[in-house]
């Protein structure tokens, strides 16, 4: 299982990873799930290669589709960071033992969405 410390070394946010460190992780964590909690149409507008659709407004009455992943690193991320600290917090508190927020959100990385309808 991974550590705390594998994925935030010298962050000052401890929620945060740059979508620079998103890259490492998915080479280093074969498993990383990737969740985009915006809205549905925002998702459609492009989201990040391998990402799921989890909108923050649906979380909780779908949380439980993510408690197979529970020991797994789960980076979420939204269009500013905002909404993904806030599902961290929320699924931290769910006993997840290793969620991030990309900092800075996909505003932080654009020209990497795919998928955009």
């Amino acid at each position: 299982m991974p550590s705390t410390s594998d994925v935030d070394q010298d962050q000052q946010d401890p929620w945060e990873v740059t979508p620079g460190e998103i890259d490492v992780l998915q080479r280093r964590f074969e498993n990383l799930v990737i969740v985009d909690c915006r809205t549905r149409p925002e998702f459609a507008t492009g989201h990040l290669p391998g990402a799921c659709s989890l909108p923050l407004q649906e979380l909780s009455h779908r949380a439980a589709e993510l408690d197979p992943a529970r020991e797994r690193v789960i980076v979420v991320y939204c269009r500013t960071g905002r909404r993904s600290r806030i599902m961290c917090r929320f699924l931290a508190h769910r006993g997840f033992t290793c969620v991030r927020s990309m900092a800075g959100g996909v505003e932080a990385c654009p020209g990497r969405l795919v998928g955009a309808c």
